[in-house]
């Protein structure tokens, strides 16, 4: 996860099967605007569309691992904590390596098997 590309990798099924690449969510950024204030409206909103989508595909989640540079994490963890239906989920984070798709899943297989 940075700031504009999220790669949500889970198992195909909830319990059991192999982890896969579930979604790959994006953020546009703030386009141009004449005024700074409104550009920096503009990159809160869409960072919290951003959340969303993420979130809308981790239904039911008891724990989330999230990986990544930036400070986006921490960002989404603090939103995750503040959203009624994650406040329980347990966070973790880990390497700020950016990775690919095939060393994700393969990095989460060898974590959680």
């Amino acid at each position: 996860m940075d700031s504009h590309h999220a790669t949500l990798i889970g198992r195909q099924q909830v319990d059991t099967g192999d982890f896969v690449v579930l979604h790959h969510a994006k953020n546009a950024g703030a386009e141009s605007n004449s005024s700074e204030n409104a550009s920096n409206n503009q990159e809160k909103t869409n960072l919290q569309k951003y959340f969303k989508e993420i979130a809308s595909h981790m239904q039911n989640a008891e724990e989330f691992h999230v990986t990544g540079p930036g400070t986006v994490q921490e960002q989404f963890i603090k939103y995750m904590a503040d959203t009624p239906q994650f406040k329980n989920a347990i966070p973790k984070e880990s390497t700020s390596t950016k990775m690919s798709d095939e060393k994700l899943v393969e990095f989460f297989k060898q974590k959680f098997n």
